[in-house]
C-alpha cells in the first residue's frame, strides 16, 4: 500500500496526505498529473489510498473503480425509518433510543449509522474493523460526510471506529458490558448483485465465527447478540440464533437472547 494525492491537489491536501503516510509507515509518492493505474504499474503493482479534500479512495491493483465510502443503504433505510417503516437490524437486536451496541464488522459501517440513529444521543455505538486501511478510510468519512440531513450527520459523528480484531477486544471487555453485539461476517455464499460486498471483499478481513467468539460475545452482551448472513447461512443453526426471516432477501438477521 502506498498513498498519493488526487488530482491537483494543493499544497494543505499534500501535506496532510505526506502526514498520513508518515503516521501509517507507508510511502508517499507525489502524483504529478499521473493516473493513479500509471502509479501503480511503475511502483510494484501496490494497491493504493488516495487521500483528497472530499474524500479517501482505496484503489486496488488492476481494478477499474475505488472503493469509497458512502452511506447510501443507510440513508435509504433511515428515510424509511422516519417514515414510520421498521428495520429488521433494529428489530432483530431491539435497538432504541439510548441502547449501546458493539458492532464488531464494521465494513462501511451501514448498520452502524442505523443503530446510532435509533440509539440517539444517550446511546453508544462502537465499530470495529481489523483492516487499518479500511478503517481510516471510512472513519475518514463518518467524520467528514455533509450530504444528508443534521440527524444522520449527528449519528455518523457519534460512531467511535476502533481498529483492531474484535475477538481479542471481546476478550478484554467485561461482563454485559454492550446491550447489543454484532457480527456481519463475509457471507458464506456471495449475494451477486451486491456491488458494495464485491468491493469491500478485497479489504475486509475474512475470519469466520467460532464457539470462542460466540462465547465472549455473549458474555459482553447485556442483551442480544445479532448476526446478518446469506438466508441459507449454516451459521444461524450451528450458534442457536432465532432467524428473522424475511421471503424477498437473500439475506436474514438472526438473534440470540442472553437476558
Amino acid at each position: 500500500m502506498f498513498i498519493t494525492t488526487a488530482g491537483r491537489a494543493d499544497n494543505e491536501t499534500i501535506m496532510m496526505a505526506k502526514k498520513l503516510a508518515g503516521k501509517l509507515h507507508i510511502p508517499f509518492i507525489a502524483r504529478r498529473k499521473r493516473s493513479v493505474r500509471a502509479i501503480q504499474s511503475e511502483n510494484g503493482e501496490d494497491d493504493c489510498l488516495v487521500f483528497g479534500k472530499m474524500r479517501m479512495e482505496l484503489y486496488r491493483f488492476e481494478e477499474k473503480e475505488p472503493f469509497f465510502f458512502h452511506p447510501n443503504l443507510a440513508m435509504i433505510r433511515i428515510k424509511r425509518i422516519k417514515q414510520g417503516e421498521s428495520d429488521p437490524f433494529l428489530l432483530a437486536g431491539d435497538i432504541k433510543e439510548g441502547s449501546t451496541v458493539l458492532d464488531c464488522t464494521m465494513g462501511l459501517a451501514s448498520d452502524a449509522i442505523v443503530s446510532s440513529f435509533a440509539a440517539g444521543e444517550n446511546g453508544q455505538v462502537s465499530a470495529l474493523e481489523e483492516n487499518q486501511y479500511l478503517a481510516l478510510l471510512v472513519d475518514h468519512g463518518l467524520k467528514t460526510w455533509e450530504n444528508a440531513d443534521e440527524k444522520m450527520i449527528q449519528a455518523m459523528r457519534r460512531i467511535k471506529v476502533i481498529h483492531t480484531d474484535h475477538y481479542e477486544l471481546l476478550k478484554t471487555l467485561p461482563d454485559n458490558h454492550f446491550d447489543v453485539v454484532y457480527f456481519d461476517p463475509m457471507f458464506e455464499e456471495t449475494i451477486q448483485e451486491s456491488n458494495g460486498i464485491r468491493g469491500l471483499a478485497h479489504f475486509a478481513e475474512g475470519h469466520d465465527l467460532t464457539m470462542e467468539i460466540m462465547k465472549e460475545a455473549k458474555r459482553v452482551a447485556r442483551k442480544r447478540v445479532v448476526l446478518k448472513d446469506h438466508f441459507r447461512s449454516s451459521r444461524f443453526e450451528e450458534f442457536g440464533f432465532e432467524v428473522l426471516k424475511r421471503k424477498t432477501s437473500k439475506f436474514h438477521y438472526g438473534y440470540i437472547s442472553v437476558l
